[in-house]
């Protein structure tokens, strides 16, 4: 049954940087339906956020253009809306290009490039529905910076960012905001912070997320760059 609370989706939401991002809204008020390529991740986020506020999940394969649809499908018939999508799903594949395996490649520029494309595509009708929403790309400064060992990872982030801003030019005349956001290293690991302690933290992605979602609707950040203050110096 549809009502009026805002209702995002985030892909990748189970944990890390998607994770926060899905937190945060929650924290905000907002219904979230996430998304993760495992079902038991899926089900151990939703354990893990009971009670937080209303969110609920299945498992995607982004890759896959039917089951972007049918998610998508669903999320507007139990919300009967959609306010917001955050592409974070992402993997990355790495080393020198002779190196890598044609099967990699795919999998990285499927994954990274082909599941946001499909996202993008099946939320579109809904938020020029109802007369805008707002569209996160969560890239990489990978998306602008190649690096050896990068060849997948770089051309699947190189073309997030130039697709962002193409979507951002069509869209933006239907109300619909779309913002690519490039974070520089971020702790997601399980290691101890102390030894990470220069990099960002999922939640300052999130943050980002949060403040643009409050700018006023004349304002377009369609580029946001996140960088550690004091990365390790060289």
């Amino acid at each position: 049954m549809s009502d009026e609370t805002r209702t995002a989706i985030v892909t990748g939401g189970s944990r890390g940087i998607g994770r926060a991002i899905v937190e945060a809204l929650l924290d905000g008020g907002w219904r979230v339906y996430l998304c993760s390529r495992s079902r038991e991740s899926v089900e151990t986020a939703l354990g893990e956020l009971a009670g937080r506020g209303p969110v609920a999940g299945r498992p995607v394969d982004v890759r896959e253009q039917a089951e972007v649809d049918e998610f998508v499908g669903w999320v507007r018939q139990e919300a009967g809306r959609i306010d917001c999508l955050v592409n974070n799903a992402g993997l990355g594949h790495f080393g020198a290009i002779d190196g890598l395996t044609g099967e990699q490649w795919r999998e990285v520029l499927r994954t990274n490039l082909d599941g946001a494309f499909y996202f993008i595509r099946a939320v579109a009708p809904a938020m020029k529905e109802r007369g805008g929403g707002w569209i996160f790309n969560i890239a990489s400064l990978a998306s602008k910076n190649p690096f050896a060992g990068g060849a997948a990872y770089n051309a699947s982030k190189f073309g997030m960012l130039g697709m962002s801003e193409a979507a951002m030019l069509d869209l933006r005349h239907d109300g619909i905001r779309v913002a690519a956001i490039l974070p520089g290293s971020v702790d997601t690991a399980f290691h101890s912070r102390d030894e990470r302690g220069w990099m960002l933290l999922p939640e300052d992605v999130a943050k980002t997320v949060t403040d643009l979602l409050a700018f006023p609707d004349r304002a377009l950040p369609s580029r946001i760059e996140l960088r550690p203050t004091q990365p390790p110096k060289h």
